[in-house]
């Protein structure tokens, strides 16, 4: 029987120092890490997403970045698939984990769990992929079946139609009774949570700071090659970092406004960032980076 293993999970607005804080205590505790983070997870997308280098992944096992293409589908349940197999190498091999990054709504996921969907065999499968050939037809017929759920989907949202779509066809109910019959299970029943807490003035002096980094060590040029390899179509080239840069390569702004737009939509995310961190979550342990760091290590 494998032994039980600690989880702990550090949290905080971008560039607040949560991956310096993780490996040091990865180090200490014996512990994998596992990032999460919307942009990282992502292959190719290395400056923009501020990852961990070379060295710093060198130093200790880090899982959830460098996993996909940055226009392969990715969601929370891709996320938690991710976390279950960590989970269980961790177990296999004594090690600990450390959950760390600035997409907290994993992290809340991952407390409050996903529900199940119904089984949904070969037939159903085959008959919503030619439904959906005209997309509008089967919005339609969701708004007029389940108008709550489908009020936050837009009607170009194919995956997100295809899914409800299947839940419907498969269970015959619709989603918002499916959901209501299979409610989510925790996946990480207790976790202790610390977040960086950080001065506001002090994260945008360390952002803007970032934002010219990210210029020197190449942004333009990544940005490039990932447009001409994938696209603008994928979400992941919706990102902060990305759709500034491409503003600028479009000759729609300045570099300098490019530079300064990049900081002011950051210091926007981690606003929000730090308000989720602030009401989604009980039993958190919030303090500045040096304080944490003395708890943890």
């Amino acid at each position: 029987m494998n032994k039980p293993i600690k989880q702990l999970a550090i949290i905080g607005p971008t560039a607040s120092g949560k991956s310096d804080l993780a490996i040091k205590i990865a180090q200490k505790i014996d512990a994998y890490i596992l990032s999460i983070d919307s942009l990282s997870i992502y292959k190719e997308i290395d400056i923009v997403s501020a990852k961990p280098s070379k060295e710093e992944l060198s130093q200790v096992k880090h899982f959830g970045i460098n996993v996909l293409n940055p226009d392969d589908y990715f969601s929370v349940d891709v996320f938690i698939d991710i976390y279950k197999d960590v989970k269980d190498l961790c177990e296999k091999e004594g090690k600990n984990l450390i959950i760390v990054g600035g997409t907290s709504f994993y992290l809340k996921s991952l407390l409050h769990g996903l529900s199940n969907l119904p089984i949904i065999d070969a037939k159903i499968q085959a008959k919503v992929k030619k439904d959906l050939e005209d997309l509008q037809s089967c919005y339609d017929l969701l708004v007029s079946i389940d108008s709550v759920y489908m009020k936050n989907i837009s009607q170009n949202d194919s995956y997100r139609i295809e899914k409800a779509l299947l839940i419907y066809e498969a269970s015959s109910l619709s989603p918002t009774e499916w959901f209501k019959q299979n409610p989510p299970k925790p996946i990480i029943e207790k976790l202790d949570i610390y977040n960086i807490d950080v001065d506001r003035d002090i994260l945008r002096d360390r952002i803007s700071k970032r934002s010219h980094k990210m210029l020197s060590m190449g942004l333009i040029d990544e940005v490039s090659y990932l447009e001409q390899k994938y696209t603008r179509l994928p979400n992941s080239m919706g990102s902060i970092g990305i759709v500034e840069v491409l503003d600028y390569l479009d000759g729609k702004i300045t570099q300098d406004e490019m530079l300064e737009l990049i900081s002011i939509h950051t210091a926007q995310l981690a606003k929000r960032q730090q308000t989720f961190n602030r009401t989604q979550f009980e039993n958190i342990t919030s303090a500045k980076l040096e304080e944490l760091e003395r708890l943890l290590t």
